[in-house]
Formats: C-alpha cells, structure tokens, sequence
C-alpha cells in the first residue's frame, strides 16, 4: 500500500481529474502559468514575512516608549 499525502488529498478534493492526470503521470499544458503562480508565491510569501517582521518590530518600539514614559514619569515624581 502506498502512501498518500496530504497534498495528493488535497488535489483530489479541488479536482479528480487533474488528481487522476497526476497519478498517470500526465504533465499539465500550461507549465508556463504554473511557474508564474510559484513566483507569485515565493513573493507574497516574503510579503508576509516582512510585514510580520514590521509588527514585530513595531511592538518592540511600542515597548520600548512605554518603559520610557515610565521612566520619565517616575523620575518627575521622584524630583
């Protein structure tokens, strides 16, 4: 019995043809669009990785002015 991943569940439930055309080894026409659709992939992942990488860093400043506010309120205080 072989093993079936996800992926391959996956195609199947959106589509038993092109499942079936895989599983016969059958290579899909339009190469061209695929590779397209992996680039625009491969980009808006890094999209997402940068506007995490921006809410991260927006946190920490947000942090940061926090404890300096802190900072100076409790030194008015203090004098």
């Amino acid at each position: 019995m072989r093993n079936i991943r996800a992926s391959e569940i996956g195609l199947f439930v959106y589509c038993q043809r092109a499942w079936w055309y895989q599983n016969q080894g059958i290579e899909s026409s339009n190469q061209a669009e695929l590779a397209a659709g992996s680039v625009l992939h491969r980009q808006h992942g890094r999209r997402v990785w940068f506007a995490r990488l921006l809410r991260g860093a927006a946190w920490l400043l947000l942090l940061a002015a926090l404890i300096s506010l802190a900072a100076y309120g409790t030194q008015q205080v203090i004098h």
